[in-house]
């Protein structure tokens, strides 16, 4: 990536209305359900199949300037219960990002057992296809454990892929490389497809402004 020598001066005349910057996350905005999703995932005694429901949040955010440098972004939160669960299977939260500039994606992970994660990618506006990745160990775009996840159930790596369809849903595959104690390596696999229940609301900024302009 190439540095300016100004790091400090923020772009002319920033667009409030960020549903119409979000490149190949606009497709994401929304909320959606699933209802069909799949999680393989690591047990004593072996892997374990569960079936899941899902409902994901994403709000556009105001525009995100790192100096020169200029997000638009998405704010997502997904739940997630199985049909034998009471409590909560999954909790999720974090951005979807895109730099209009450069092309770059990326997506934030937060999950309440003490993880975080920040995945990259490229993407051009009309993509049907996106890939974000991290890895254990990279300083840029990396994962982050707490000391007993980093000595039981080690994440090396981690890979989504999301298409989308022309019939207005979307679908993901997620895979995760743990290393688990005891074990060793083990492919965690999550996949669903989901269909849009709601729109996206607009912005804060976008709002202030058009309440500015209706007053």
């Amino acid at each position: 990536m190439d540095i300016p020598d100004d790091i400090f001066t923020e772009p002319d005349a920033i667009d409030p209305d960020t549903l119409a910057h979000l490149g190949p996350l606009r497709r994401l905005a929304g909320v959606w359900e699933g209802r069909g999703g799949v999680d393989l995932n690591p047990k004593a005694d072996g892997p374990e199949r569960k079936e899941y429901s899902e409902r994901m949040v994403m709000q556009p955010i105001d525009a995100q300037p790192n100096g020169p440098q200029l997000f638009y972004g998405l704010r997502y939160h997904t739940h997630i219960n199985t049909p034998d669960d009471e409590i909560t299977f999954h909790d999720q939260t974090g951005y979807w990002l895109w730099e209009p500039a450069t092309g770059l994606i990326m997506q934030t992970v937060a999950i309440p057992r003490a993880q975080v994660a920040l995945a990259s990618g490229r993407a051009g506006v009309d993509d049907t296809r996106l890939v974000v990745s991290a890895e254990r160990g990279r300083t840029d775009y990396g994962i982050c454990s707490t000391d007993f996840l980093e000595a039981a159930f080690r994440t090396d790596s981690y890979r989504l892929e999301v298409e989308f369809h022309p019939d207005g849903t979307w679908s993901y595959r997620s895979e995760t490389v743990l290393v688990v104690k005891g074990q060793g390596p083990f492919q965690h696999v999550d996949r669903n497809r989901l269909a849009k229940v709601a729109e996206a609301d607009l912005n804060p900024w976008l709002k202030l402004v058009r309440g500015k302009s209706a007053g």
